[in-house]
């Protein structure tokens, strides 16, 4: 196969090299893109890459405007527009890979390549993790090597070659990247685009439906990361708060319209009362395109992000005064021990958290009857009605599952009578109608619960599988009081936190059967090192830029002064290249400048000089090689040696280096 390769004249070969780094660049784009757009590219990549082995022309211009034409409908219908970031990463791979199919000319290389350094920078639009940083590093030498081959035009230079240069080139880069990292004002999210729809990353949602989602797979993708300060809680008690869902029109739970403040409000208010020593920690949340902070209940003091004002709802949930669209670290102080919400009657402002929508679930609402009119169990008031509920959920062989199947219009009736299996959504929504249904005020809330340790850098990782949904009721005397029904079913799931797996492939069971410490300790390692990254490249902020300069003594900093530090660093090393090129202009030998650029002038021409040969010698040699079309070169050589040895009055080196641009060289 190599051997087939070689045999490919030049320009087959550097192609099929540039093609593969196209590809390199669009592979990590595949999950982000349509299906069809990851064909055509696939297809036109292939097409190009036979075509360059076979020796075939290029198609002509009506094949290419009717691919452009039918990608673009294509593109239109996919994303119903032809802006915006989605629509725009399709339309640029598309446009690279039809490119190819009219590369003809070393201007057309160019174009390819600068479609490449763009589509390349596409990627991190839609991660800016590790793996992908390194994927791009990769595709960033492959196109270096494709460009400085593409500036070698004389012979079959080796691709290694290239790419020792490309390296090169990289390395001398590196410094001045590293300066512009630190210094270059950040003035707002780079990659924060505010019509991203990203929504399907998250593991939370404003609204919740029941019974519409037969199977739930879990997303292993982390949301959170948490570093406490002291010893963090019990498992059981780490409950992220996300949105909070009150109203139900009988498949749906949506959240209220959010009411902001600590005073009393529709809903009851926030009226936050906060027992115990404080939690302290740092959240690195990922990005979610939503304004919601994740803190651990309950937080009497708003997070502190630089650019980011945060404030608290009626309902508790603290939200900021924009999405999160890019990575967002944060520090937090939460109360584990609170209570919240009016302690009293409070009939004005809780009938909302009491409606059910008439027509549904006729028998949860004859159950909810039978038990309000058990002596034995509304005895206990309220409180004891919430504990029937939960006893009912550990002694009637529930089930949590991840597989409920489809539920029909009456989905508390079908949790509670007929299946008796489903995931936190089923089992918290049936909880809160039953809740409802017996007069007692209750509500949805959804977050994060529960999460694991990274034994190699000590934080908590929470994953978008760790999304949950639990209830709160409101009791007299006591406000609102978190019940976790789904702990009732299945106590693994928030107390020793045995999480459902999902199913994995037969490479990753095979592999966890045989060395599951091995598994475990190699994911833990490669998600702090990715963590590492999160911490000290993405999340460097200008925040972080501005403590910078306060170390170099800045009392003060705006992002004013990084300018002129960077600006200062610049002319500054400006400076110091103009001083080492006047310094080494003084340590070299001008006229042995001048000597070794006539003797590489006459190698280009095929004469071969030793090394030590004097500019007599070299001018006996030209004139016995070429005669007297060389003649007006001989006698430059023997006044440059004569300069050396025995000026002349009126020859310098400085008419005889003007003289040597204006020579005729034989060739």
């Amino acid at each position: 196969m190599l051997t087939r390769l070689d045999a490919l004249p030049r320009e087959s070969r550097d192609t099929l090299f540039l093609l593969l780094v196209i590809g390199w660049v669009v592979l990590p784009q595949v999950s982000n893109l349509p299906l069809w757009c990851s064909g055509v590219a696939a297809g036109v990549l292939a097409w190009r890459g036979w075509l360059a082995v076979a020796g075939k022309p290029l198609p002509g211009k009506w094949w290419l405007l009717g691919l452009l034409a039918i990608t673009l409908g294509a593109t239109l219908a996919t994303h119903r527009t032809l802006l915006g970031r989605d629509a725009g990463v399709t339309m640029i791979v598309i446009l690279l890979a039809l490119k190819t199919l009219e590369l003809r000319a070393k201007r057309d290389a160019f174009v390819i390549f600068f479609l490449g350094f763009f589509t390349m920078l596409t990627n991190f639009f839609f991660s800016q993790s590790l793996a992908t940083a390194a994927a791009m590093m990769l595709a960033l030498l492959g196109l270096l090597t494709a460009l400085v081959n593409a500036h070698m035009p004389v012979g079959r230079p080796p691709l290694l070659q290239a790419a020792r240069t490309a390296a090169t080139m990289a390395l001398l880069g590196a410094p001045i990247m590293a300066v512009l990292f630190l210094l270059f004002p950040r003035l707002a999210p780079l990659w924060g685009i505010p019509s991203d729809a990203m929504s399907g990353r998250s593991g939370l949602s404003a609204s919740m439906q029941v019974g519409n989602i037969a199977s739930l797979a879990l997303d292993e993708t982390i949301a959170l990361r948490v570093r406490f300060e002291g010893p963090p809680p019990q498992q059981s008690d780490l409950y992220f708060r996300g949105p909070v869902l009150s109203l139900f029109d009988g498949r749906e739970w949506r959240a209220l319209q959010p009411r902001l403040g600590f005073g009393p409000a529709i809903g009851g208010g926030a009226q936050l009362e906060v027992l115990g020593p404080p939690v302290r920690y740092e959240v690195t949340m990922e990005p979610s395109n939503r304004p919601w902070i994740m803190v651990l209940d309950a937080a009497a003091k708003p997070p502190v992000a630089p650019g980011f004002g945060m404030i608290m709802t009626s309902e508790l949930q603290w939200v900021s005064n924009r999405p999160v669209t890019d990575l967002l670290r944060y520090q937090a102080e939460s109360h584990p021990l609170f209570r919240h919400g009016p302690r009293t009657s409070a009939a004005a402002v809780l009938p909302q958290y009491t409606q059910l929508p008439a027509g549904f679930n006729p028998r949860t609402l004859e159950l909810a009857s039978q038990m309000r009119s058990d002596p034995a169990l509304a005895g206990g008031g309220p409180a004891g009605l919430v504990q029937a509920a939960m006893n009912r959920l550990r002694t009637g062989n529930y089930q949590y599952t991840l597989e409920p199947g489809v539920y029909g219009q009456h989905t508390a009736d079908e949790f509670w009578f007929d299946r008796k299996e489903g995931f936190c959504e089923h089992i918290a929504s049936a909880f809160v109608i039953l809740m409802r249904a017996m007069d007692i005020p209750a509500r949805v809330v959804t977050g994060y619960q529960g999460g694991e340790r990274n034994t190699v850098d000590g934080f908590w990782v929470l994953r978008q599988s760790d999304a949950h949904a639990w209830a709160e009721v409101w009791l007299s005397g006591r406000g609102w009081v978190r019940v976790d029904p789904t702990s009732a079913v299945a106590p693994g799931r928030t107390g020793a936190f045995q999480r459902l797996q999902p199913p994995r492939g037969v490479l990753a069971t095979a592999f966890g059967a045989v060395t599951p410490d091995l598994a475990a300790n190699l994911r833990a390692a490669w998600e702090a090192l990715n963590n590492s990254w999160n911490q000290w490249v993405l999340n460097y902020t200008q925040s972080k830029q501005l403590d910078l300069l306060k170390n170099l003594g800045f009392e003060s900093p705006s992002w004013e002064d990084l300018s002129y530090v960077l600006i200062g660093l610049v002319v500054f090393v400006a400076l110091c290249g103009a001083a080492w090129t006047l310094w080494e202009r003084r340590q070299h030998d001008p006229w042995l400048r001048l000597l070794a650029r006539a003797r590489k002038r006459l190698h280009e021409a095929g004469v071969e000089l030793p090394a030590a040969a004097p500019p007599r010698q070299m001018a006996v040699v030209v004139t016995g090689r070429f005669g007297e079309r060389a003649q007006s070169l001989a006698d430059w050589l023997l006044r440059l040696e004569m300069q050396r040895y025995a000026p002349a009055p009126g020859t310098s080196l400085l008419a005889l280096q003007r003289e040597f641009k204006q020579l005729a060289w034989p060739v």
